[in-house]
């Protein structure tokens, strides 16, 4: 449960917040940009953020739950937060590169 939650694991459970609001963000202008230009490519990059959005919210539900197979392995958590983070950072970049 949330209470029982590591230093670690609240780390990663806030990064993964933070990259649903990117995700959705940029799902919903991708989804706009389809509408619009009828591209392959936007249409991708929808489906890409929608599959994203997912796989986050899904960790965070992981992230709450009282089964996760990494909840008594520190360097576990801790590669847990760094590939958030790079994913963090990634949906960072990605959202700068689109809002231009």
């Amino acid at each position: 449960m949330a209470g029982s939650m590591t230093p670690w694991m609240l780390v990663a459970t806030a990064l993964s917040g933070v990259n649903v609001v990117l995700l959705a963000s940029l799902t919903i202008i991708w989804a706009r940009n389809y509408r619009t230009f009828g591209t392959e490519m936007t249409a991708g990059l929808a489906a890409f953020g929608v599959a994203m959005l997912v796989e986050n919210v899904v960790a965070i539900y992981f992230f709450f739950s009282s089964g996760m197979l990494y909840v008594d392995a520190p360097e576990v958590q801790q590669a847990v937060v760094v590939l958030r983070a790079i994913q963090t950072a990634a949906l960072a970049v990605l959202s700068y590169v689109t809002a231009k």
